[in-house]
């Protein structure tokens, strides 16, 4: 091959693969974000797509391994043109029309129903091209076909390129359908590449045999075994964290492209980092601060303070990006040869598959929290010993019997302790089995014995609130639970608080209508908001047309009165069950016993009521501390107004400790022709928790009221970008939040 054609050769290959790298990564976060309004915006949602795309990444894989094992080049090509030709079938992307109504069924299967139906033929497509082509490649006969994993650095770059792009420049510039009919022009031009590459492959003399042998040269089938099981075992671990650490920071800020794209950039920076010849990072650097890190990361998991969700995030990052970083390296130093390429990927995407099935499949069923993040964190430092002992000597006696003790001490902390548990001697307890494992870095058995002893304490040992109920479902973890003084009884959805009401008032003798309490409480403007819309509609004694999106523990209809029609909109039919049981509370029992329920997201339910339908509409909407973006929009915005009678009220209920939302709400106010709001915020005491809420109106006169009430202001002054089912920013509000609670 002369000297331009080799150039030539070598540029096509790697714009192909970078093209095609591009391609695979952006479309992962334009039909998630797709799909996610039609499963409430909730943070499972990316969780499952990404272990969907991992697995079909596999089959990929596995075609592409077939194709370069048992067929010449030109066959394989043609087997190849075939199946990028029957993708081209099912573009532009989209989602079938009623996928929602089933989605909200069974949420899981559904799921990966939508997302075999829309996005799999060319997922599964684009995701052979990367072990193929750089299987031609290394038959080119070019200098550089021996070393074809230097092709994998155009993947990355193509997969961080997509990254960066979708969140900062696809998302905010394009709308889905148009990005939608751009992807899917580029999988032409791709495909069209593909077929050049395969050409110049089939055209060049054979330099290996098709039939080579599946073991490496002086390999045994236990050795042959033991390899592969390893390159998928160190696989494993940094594709379970990437889901769980990802669902983890998702579930208290918002299911939104930019959270998905970070941890998944960081993933693939490690591949980066770890796949070279001299490593980015010193390992004995990564080594001595991973149980740092992980120490850290799992004791303010547990933290309940200003800036402990922030720090725990903050260390978790740090954690997972080192605990990747290890693992990618022992893969890169056991990497094959060249003619072993295929296989290496195909093993590799094997132990990703099953990391992604079980930080998202498995895990949920198994654990009532997310469980599957530290316990991944302690897996990867496990691993890493496991693999260093294995060169040196492993005195297996004295390490079963470190693991045994580190077992009997997490057991007798958690269940013989002589004082009772509450939040605060829980992270005292947690920090000095971190404080054990950071301490014992020098001596590997300990080591483990510690880490292991470390998980299992944040398993095990209470926190000082009576678990009377615990269910994790798609849309996230319930808890309810007595509180250490016995006298309330809480709704907890995550780390959040949802609900209480006082243990007396559960009782089935208990006389009278229950106080509803929090963010619902008489004093606060979600309750006087009731009031201003009675007003509005006629006086006290017109019944009114209510609609409250999110359930809770049905404080709110502790409000409603005679003859008045309430209708909650619950996404999870769990959040149902509970607030309907009298034995964990009485709100809607004892103040609506007919109230109406409809199951479902509330975008779709909601569109299928006839307009003027609500004299008082409620959004109150939360996935542990995160408001599903797509309920706060300008579109969202214009579907509450056509609901609202003419002289209706609508609350948004907008309480975050992460995000500053009141701004963007005022903006996709302004975007809403013929409407007002105003701004009011309850106070905390008497049982009642601060609260932020937009009171909205189409008359101006309405509101008035509460323009009196303590720390209420009118919304007619935007500042930022308005959201829209198209954009959102997600950092802008962070900041502004961060901001505030550094000046308090």
């Amino acid at each position: 091959m002369h000297t331009r054609a080799r150039r030539a050769a070598l540029a096509i290959y790697t714009l192909t693969i970078f093209l095609s790298a591009l391609l695979l990564f952006s479309v992962q976060p334009m039909f998630a974000k797709m799909v996610t309004p039609l499963l409430g915006g909730a943070s499972a949602v990316w969780a499952v797509s990404m272990c969907f795309f991992q697995v079909m990444l596999l089959l990929g894989y596995a075609w592409a391994h077939l194709l370069d094992r048992i067929v010449v080049p030109r066959t394989a090509l043609f087997l190849q043109m075939a199946v990028l030709a029957l993708a081209l079938v099912s573009l532009p992307i989209g989602i079938a029309t009623g996928s929602g109504d089933a989605a909200s069924q069974g949420a899981y299967l559904q799921l990966i129903a939508i997302l075999m139906a829309g996005v799999g033929l060319p997922f599964f497509a684009l995701a052979a091209n990367a072990p193929l082509l750089q299987a031609w490649f290394s038959r080119l006969g070019h200098a550089q076909s021996a070393n074809a994993y230097a092709l994998y650095r155009a993947s990355n770059a193509g997969s961080l390129a997509a990254l960066a792009a979708y969140p900062f420049l696809i998302e905010p510039l394009l709308p889905l359908r148009l990005q939608s009919r751009a992807w899917a022009a580029g999988f032409v031009m791709l495909a069209l590449a593909v077929a050049v590459c395969g050409w110049l492959a089939s055209s060049a003399p054979r330099t290996t045999s098709g039939d080579a042998p599946t073991q490496g040269p002086g390999e045994d089938f236990a050795t042959y075994a033991r390899t592969r099981l390893l390159w998928a075992a160190l696989a494993f671990v940094p594709s379970g964290l990437l889901v769980a650490f990802t669902t983890y920071v998702t579930t208290d800020l918002a299911s939104a492209p930019l959270l998905w794209v970070i941890p998944l950039a960081l993933y693939l920076l490690t591949f980066i980092a770890a796949f070279r010849d001299t490593p980015a990072v010193s390992f004995r650097l990564l080594v001595l601060a991973q149980p740092i890190a992980v120490a850290l990361t799992l004791v303010l998991m547990e933290w309940d303070a200003d800036f402990a969700w922030m720090l725990s995030c903050a260390a978790g990052t740090l954690a997972f990006v080192i605990t990747s970083l290890i693992c990618h390296r022992e893969l890169y130093e056991r990497r094959p040869v060249t003619e072993q390429l295929t296989g290496f990927y195909l093993w590799l995407s094997i132990g990703g598959a099953l990391g992604g099935v079980f930080a998202a499949l498995i895990a949920p069923q198994l654990f009532g929290n997310v469980l599957e993040f530290p316990l991944l964190l302690a897996l990867g430092i496990a691993s890493r010993l496991a693999l260093r002992q294995s060169a040196t000597h492993v005195d297996l006696p004295r390490l079963l019997v470190v693991l045994a003790g580190s077992l009997l001490v997490a057991l007798a902390v958690a269940y013989l302790a002589p004082w009772s548990w509450t939040p605060n001697r829980r992270v005292i307890a947690l920090a000095v089995f971190g404080a054990g494992l950071i301490a014992a870095f020098r001596w590997p058995a300990m080591e483990q014995g510690a880490v292991l002893a470390l998980v299992l304490a944040l398993a095990l040992v209470p926190n000082g609130n009576k678990p009377l109920h615990v269910a994790r479902t798609f849309y996230g973890t319930h808890k309810v639970v007595q509180g250490p003084s016995d006298y309330f009884r809480l709704l907890l959805h995550g780390v959040t608080l949802h609900g209480a009401q006082l243990v007396a008032e559960t009782r089935p003798d208990a006389m009278g209508r229950p106080l509803p309490l929090t963010y619902y409480h008489p004093s606060g403007p979600l309750a006087r908001g009731v009031l201003l819309a009675r007003a509005a509609a006629g006086g006290p004694t017109r019944p009114l047309r209510v609609g409250i999106v999110g359930l809770g523990t049905g404080a709110m209809a502790c409000h409603a009165r005679d003859g008045d029609r309430w209708r909650f909109f619950e996404l999870d039919p769990e959040v149902i069950g509970i607030a309907t049981n009298r034995s964990y509370f009485t709100y809607l029992g004892t103040c609506t016993p007919n109230a109406e329920f409809v199951v479902g997201d509330a975008r779709l339910t909601l569109a299928r009521e006839p307009p003027a339908s609500f004299d008082y509409l409620v959004i109150d909407a939360f996935s542990s501390d995160a408001i599903p973006i797509h309920l706060l929009t300008v579109e969202a915005l214009r579907l509450y107004a056509s609901l609202l009678a003419e002289r209706g009220v609508l609350a948004l209920h907008v309480s975050n400790r992460n995000f500053d939302l009141p701004p963007i709400v005022e903006s996709n106010v302004a975007q809403v022709l013929g409407l007002t709001a105003v701004y009011a915020q309850g106070e905390s005491g008497e049982g009642a928790i601060r609260s932020q809420v937009v009171l909205i109106a189409k008359d101006r006169g309405i509101l008035a009221p509460a323009l009196s009430w303590p720390n209420s202001r009118a919304l007619d002054q935007p500042a930022v970008r308005a959201w829209t089912d198209d954009y959102s920013d997600v950092i802008s509000p962070f900041l502004r939040r961060l901001r505030a609670k550094l000046r308090e």
